[in-house]
């Protein structure tokens, strides 16, 4: 009987924890496996690194001279030492190309993250005090959506001196106003949300509410719509640019540069107008990508949620 006491007491061979089970993905490794399974999404992704890369890279590489002219050189054809040609005072079109990329996506990354905040800021106040509040600042926001964006724009773009900081402040005040009515949403949501009334209950003040928990909660949104505004920002600041609103010279960017091919592509200097219209095309489509696949990717973090 002792020795049945002693082998049924002894301690057997440890038996490993968890194996056979498969460990839970992380709401983090859901997200991003959800973004990198969108082929476009990756395709916006390079095309976005291949934009950046050729604009802020590609002038070290890559040396011309875009303040003084060379009437001698204006006009030539891609080839030789002109890959895409020259423009018709003989600045080289790749060159131009490429501080026209840096200019472009400046402002429209400026102009999207200003905007945003901006509209961040006033869709949840106006979604998390309600009221009164609500109903004024909301109806300014539909009063501004009901003028044609462009015809806003271009009264904004009248107001301001033509500068590259004005252009920015003038695309982010005209382009908050969908980022605002969206967070505005979201706040109404998340504002009748347990851990929110808790806070209130716990005596803690709205604008504390409002940056620690409506605005992280409605971070995928903002994300979102950020991305979105990106090209939004990058289009209006071509279409200025082709109207004459444009930072003035020796600036340039690629809505410029479509405005001064425009005038020559009868004459059959095709090469003047088609690297700047392809390079905004390719943008505005990589960025567009991007923000698709996040809006979906971030869908999925709620259901799991």
């Amino acid at each position: 009987m002792a020795v049945l006491t002693s082998s049924a007491s002894a301690p057997g061979p440890a038996v490993p924890q968890g194996r056979g089970t498969a460990a839970r993905p992380s709401l983090l490794q859901v997200i991003v496996r959800t973004f990198l399974g969108k082929k476009l999404a990756l395709c916006g992704v390079a095309l976005v690194i291949l934009i950046v890369g050729f604009s802020f890279v590609g002038p070290l590489v890559y040396h011309t001279n875009q303040t003084q002219t060379d009437l001698g050189a204006a006009n030539l054809r891609p080839g030789g030492s002109h890959p895409l040609g020259t423009q018709n005072v003989g600045f080289d079109v790749l060159g131009q190309l490429m501080l026209g990329g840096q200019s472009s996506l400046e402002v429209g990354l400026a102009a999207a993250v200003l905007s945003t905040i901006i509209g961040t800021v006033w869709g949840a106040i106006a979604g998390f005090v309600g009221g009164v509040a609500d109903a004024v600042l909301m109806r300014i926001v539909d009063a501004m959506i009901a003028i044609p964006l462009l015809l806003l724009v271009l009264l904004m773009a009248t107001i301001f001196a033509p500068s590259i900081p004005s252009l920015i402040l003038v695309l982010s005040l005209v382009c908050w106003l969908p980022t605002a009515r969206l967070v505005r949403g979201e706040a109404l949501t998340l504002r009748t949300r347990e851990y929110v009334q808790a806070a209130r209950g716990a005596g803690v003040r709205n604008w504390r509410i409002v940056l620690r928990h409506v605005v992280p909660n409605a971070a995928g949104t903002i994300i979102v719509q950020t991305t979105l505004q990106i090209a939004n920002a990058i289009l209006l600041l071509a279409a200025l640019s082709y109207l004459g609103l444009g930072p003035p010279p020796p600036a340039t960017n690629w809505g410029s540069m479509l405005t001064d091919g425009l005038n020559y592509i009868y004459d059959g200097y095709w090469w003047q107008i088609y690297p700047a219209g392809i390079a905004i095309v390719l943008t505005v489509i990589a960025f567009n990508f991007i923000g698709d696949a996040l809006g979906d990717a971030l869908e999925v973090r709620l259901r799991v949620r």
